[in-house]
């Protein structure tokens, strides 16, 4: 189910009910709740000038008509890539994830992938893996260096 929350800054797509709606803001679902929303022809206006692809319009005209006009092209606006309480994975989660490829990773390659300096990538082997999270680490001397692999959760 799709639920729009119009506020000052736009239009947010919802996958569920917010528990709370802020003061200006407006939860719809449908048509119908649009029409019954209490938004002036300005405000309405306002969100159709601000749909990517529309042609914008000077007047409002029939509220009703605007309306009419503006749910079908809210409802074409495209899902956002994540939902906004989903959690992106942290550098921490990024580093174990390649330590855990069979190729390992290097300090290097570490330190690219997260901006970190080489210190702070060491840091966080010993630091952070090995004693906080109890990772082992198992390396080996490969063509391009020193490569890192996580190797087994370190025994208790």
């Amino acid at each position: 189910m799709r639920i729009y929350i119009i506020g000052n800054d736009g239009i947010t797509l919802c996958r569920k009910a917010p528990a709370i709606v802020s003061e200006g803001e407006v939860a719809v679902a449908s048509k119908e709740e649009l029409h019954a929303a209490p938004l002036s022809g300005k405000r309405l206006l306002a969100l159709w000038n601000a749909l990517p692809g529309v042609e914008k319009r000077r007047t409002v005209g029939d509220r009703a008509a605007l309306i009419d006009r503006l749910w079908p092209a809210i409802e074409a606006l495209p899902d956002p890539e994540w939902e906004p309480d989903a959690k992106p994975p942290s550098k921490q989660d990024e580093v174990i994830a390649m330590l855990r490829r069979p190729e390992g990773a290097t300090v290097d390659e570490v330190a690219r992938a997260t901006g970190w300096q080489r210190h702070t990538v060491r840091g966080v082997f010993s630091g952070t893996l090995k004693k906080k999270l109890g990772l082992t680490l198992a390396s080996a001397k490969e063509e391009r260096g020193r490569v890192y692999r996580v190797d087994r959760p370190a025994s208790v």
